[in-house]
C-alpha cells in the first residue's frame, strides 16, 4: 500500500489579503487612527474582485484589528483595541417605581408570534414545551452600524397571572416590567452569557463577519420572593463588533454561622 501523501490546502484569497493587510499593519504601514485604502483602491493593489476585499476586511475586524464606521470606511485600531459598539446592560429603577434600561435603535417594527419553548430559553424560564408569546426586533447602533437580535419570550403560564401582558406583549421591556410590579410581583434579574458560530441566516441578518462568533446573553426575569421565572430576553450580539457593559453592584457577604457546640454525652 502507498504512504500517504501530506497535500497542503491553499489558503483562501480573502485570508491572503487579509494576511498581508495584516502584516502592513504589525510593520507601521498603517497607523491606529489611519482608514485602510477603499475597497476600490485594494481591488487594484491586490487583483482581487469586490467580494475578496469585504471578506478580508470582515476577516481584519474579527481579528480586532479594524472596525468599520459608516461613512468613513475603515479604521485601523490600536493593539488591544475593545469593540467599538458598547452595549449597555443595565437596569434602574426610580423611587416612583419608573423603569429603565439602555437602548439601542430599532431597525424595524418588532414581530410577534406565538411559539413553542425549547432549548435554553425554555430550560431557563422552567416551561420546556409550553406555549409563549414571541416579540423579536432588529436593533442597531446608529454610530457605528452595528446590529443585533432581540427577543423577549413570555410564557402563557405568566400571561394567566398578569392578563395586560399578552394585550401589549410588544411594548417596550419597561412597560412589561412596569406591568409585573404592578401585579405585586418583586423582580430580579439574571444574565446567563454563552456564545456559539452563527448560523447562515443571523449572519446575514446581522452582518457578521466571517469566523466571528455570536454572542448570546439571555436575561431572567424571576419573582424574587417565589425563585419563579417570568420572562426571558433573548439578545444576541456580533462578539467582533460589541462589547457587553454591567454595573457590578456588590452584594453583602452571608452571615457566618457560630461553629456548633458539642454536648458530651453521660
Amino acid at each position: 500500500m502507498p504512504a500517504r501523501e501530506h497535500i497542503e490546502r491553499p489558503t483562501a484569497m480573502y485570508r491572503a489579503v487579509a494576511a498581508r493587510v495584516a502584516q502592513d499593519i504589525r510593520d507601521g504601514r498603517y497607523q491606529p487612527g489611519d482608514l485602510l485604502p477603499s475597497e476600490a483602491d485594494m481591488v487594484a493593489m491586490y487583483g482581487v474582485g469586490k467580494h475578496t476585499v469585504r471578506s478580508a476586511v470582515a476577516e481584519l475586524r474579527t481579528m480586532g484589528l479594524v472596525e468599520s464606521r459608516q461613512g468613513k470606511g475603515t479604521i485601523v485600531l490600536g493593539g488591544g483595541a475593545l469593540p467599538a459598539t458598547v452595549v449597555e446592560r443595565s437596569i434602574s429603577r426610580t423611587a416612583k417605581g419608573i423603569w429603565g434600561v439602555p437602548q439601542m435603535e430599532q431597525a424595524d417594527a418588532p414581530a410577534v408570534s406565538r411559539t413553542t419553548l425549547d432549548g435554553p430559553a425554555g430550560a431557563l424560564l422552567d416551561q420546556v414545551d409550553q406555549d409563549a408569546i414571541s416579540v423579536d426586533r432588529v436593533l442597531y447602533d446608529p454610530s457605528t452600524g452595528a446590529r443585533a437580535a432581540h427577543r423577549t419570550l413570555i410564557p402563557m403560564a405568566t400571561t394567566a397571572d398578569v392578563p395586560s401582558l399578552a394585550q401589549t406583549p410588544d411594548a417596550e421591556i419597561t412597560e412589561l416590567y412596569h406591568q409585573l410590579a404592578q401585579a405585586g410581583l418583586t423582580l430580579t434579574f439574571t444574565d446567563r452569557i454563552t456564545a456559539r458560530t452563527p448560523y447562515p441566516d443571523e449572519q446575514a441578518a446581522l452582518r457578521i463577519p466571517d469566523a466571528s462568533p455570536l454572542m448570546i446573553t439571555y436575561r431572567i426575569t424571576s419573582d424574587a420572593d417565589t425563585a419563579r421565572p417570568l420572562l426571558c430576553e433573548e439578545l444576541k450580539t456580533p462578539a467582533a463588533l460589541c462589547q457587553l457593559d454591567y454595573p457590578v453592584t456588590p452584594t453583602r457577604a452571608p452571615a457566618a454561622r457560630a461553629p456548633r457546640r458539642r454536648t458530651r454525652s453521660a
